[in-house]
C-alpha cells in the first residue's frame, strides 16, 4: 500500500466522525446528552421523535464512536463517549454562526437578541453565588436538572415558569441557565421574568460548560 492510500484510509477514518454529525436530529441528541445519560425512550420523547428513529440516530453516532451504552434490564443508556464530544460540537457551533450568514441568521431567529438579556459569564455568576447575591434557576426538563445541576439552583422547566413566579423573589437578581449558548429556553425564561417586573439575566452558556469548569454542582 502507497502512503497516499494509507493516509487516505486515515482521513477516512476522520470524515466518519464528521458524517455521523453531519445530520441535525444527531446534533440535538448530542446537546440532550451533555446533560447526563439518558434512555432511548427518554431521548425519544425529549426530543419529540419516534423511539425506532431516535434508536438509529443514536447508533450512527455510537458507530462513530461518539456515544457509549450501558444496558439496564430492557432498557440501553447512552452518553457521551467523552465531554470532548460536545466540547467539538460547540465549537463547531459557533464556527458556523462566525462564518455562515445564514447560520448567524438562523440563531439570531431562533434566539433573539441575547445580548440584551446581559449574559453572565460563569466566573461572575460564581462570585454573586459567594455573595448570597442571586438566585440561580435551571430551567432544563426536570430529569436533566436530576441528573446533575448548579449547586443551589432552583428546578424551574421553562414550560413551568410563568406559573411559577411566586416562588422567585423580586428583590434579588436572577439568573437562568439551560443547555447551552444555543438553547432557547433560559432566553425565553429570563425575558418572561423581565417581562413580569423581575431583574433576570442570563447565563452566558449552560450547564455542560459549568459542569466541565468543575465549579460547584449537584445531584
Amino acid at each position: 500500500m502507497s502512503d497516499r492510500e494509507r493516509k487516505l484510509l486515515l482521513y477516512e477514518q476522520f470524515a466518519r466522525m464528521g458524517k455521523a454529525l453531519a445530520n441535525p436530529l444527531r446534533l440535538e441528541l448530542i446537546d440532550v446528552l451533555a446533560q447526563g445519560e439518558r434512555s432511548v425512550d427518554d431521548l425519544a420523547t425529549s426530543c419529540g421523535w419516534k423511539l425506532s428513529n431516535t434508536s438509529a440516530q443514536l447508533k450512527v453516532l455510537q458507530h462513530a464512536g461518539l456515544l457509549k451504552t450501558r444496558r439496564s434490564g430492557v432498557k440501553i443508556f447512552y452518553r457521551l463517549a467523552d465531554p470532548s464530544v460536545h466540547d467539538f460540537v460547540e465549537t463547531l457551533k459557533a464556527l458556523a454562526t462566525e462564518t455562515l450568514p445564514d447560520a448567524e441568521k438562523a440563531a439570531r431567529d431562533y434566539l433573539g437578541d441575547v445580548s440584551v438579556l446581559e449574559p453572565v459569564g460563569r466566573g461572575e455568576l460564581t462570585e454573586l453565588i459567594a455573595r448570597g447575591e442571586v438566585v440561580v434557576v435551571d430551567v432544563r426538563p426536570a430529569e436533566e436538572y436530576a441528573a446533575g445541576h448548579i449547586a443551589g439552583a432552583l428546578s424551574i422547566p421553562h414550560d413551568q415558569v410563568a406559573a411559577r413566579l411566586t416562588e422567585l423573589p423580586k428583590t434579588s437578581l436572577i439568573v437562568a441557565y439551560c443547555r447551552g449558548r444555543f438553547c432557547v429556553m433560559a432566553p425565553e425564561a429570563v425575558r418572561l421574568l423581565r417581562s413580569a417586573g423581575f431583574d433576570a439575566r442570563l447565563l452566558v452558556d449552560g450547564w455542560p460548560q459549568w459542569h466541565a469548569e468543575g465549579l460547584p454542582i449537584a445531584s
